[in-house]
């Protein structure tokens, strides 16, 4: 999710006793720094002239039920008391780093602005694997036909609720606007990982 995500630094152990404790994300987001798609995507917002220093990815305590979020001059949060595995938070990683990968490119992007936030959400669900069949299946979501396209478009729209600049049509209106572009725009991959 990008955007503001509520977060709090903490060095403390886990919210109501629910995900994982600061110590043990730490380690996985350093065990994520690994991972062949997030060393890409760190390569990429350096070649495009985006500094990411040690301290751009960090764990933290989450006040809103998400797995992470992306601010501009912030960097990456990743919100330990709401995962549980390794897979989850190189997945957080990998969504954010599309979101961070965004707003390095672009010139005027705006997060305030639905039809942008809609975008960078349609490629970072989409590029990301956050819609790949096994995730769906275990999540119990996943329909034998379009099921991808659905999930990207069920997971827009929920980032665009927590965006007070989005009313519910306002950002239906803009995810369908620019669906097909944004749909399609695989940088920085060649094509969909």
């Amino acid at each position: 999710m990008a955007g503001d995500s509520n977060a709090e630094p903490s060095s403390g152990g886990t919210v109501q006793g629910h995900g994982l404790s600061m110590n043990e994300c730490e380690k996985m987001i350093q065990r994520s720094l690994k991972d062949p798609k997030v060393k890409f995507l760190k390569e990429q917002l350096e070649k495009s002239g985006c500094v990411i220093g040690s301290n751009f990815i960090r764990g933290y305590t989450c006040k809103q039920a998400v797995g992470g979020g992306y601010s501009r001059g912030e960097g990456v949060v990743v919100c330990c008391n709401h995962l549980l595995i390794q897979d989850q938070v190189t997945q957080v990683v990998v969504h954010e780093l599309i979101h961070a990968y965004d707003d390095c490119r672009a010139a005027n992007f705006n997060l305030n602005n639905c039809a942008h936030h809609a975008c960078s959400e349609i490629r970072a669900a989409h590029l990301s694997g956050d819609c790949h069949y096994k995730r769906e299946l275990f999540l119990g979501s996943l329909k034998l036909r379009g099921h991808e396209q659905e999930c990207v478009r069920r997971r827009v729209l929920q980032s665009l609720a927590s965006n007070p600049n989005c009313s519910e049509l306002g950002a239906k209106y803009a995810m369908e606007s620019v669906w097909n572009i944004c749909y399609n725009d695989t940088k920085p991959f060649d094509k969909v990982p």
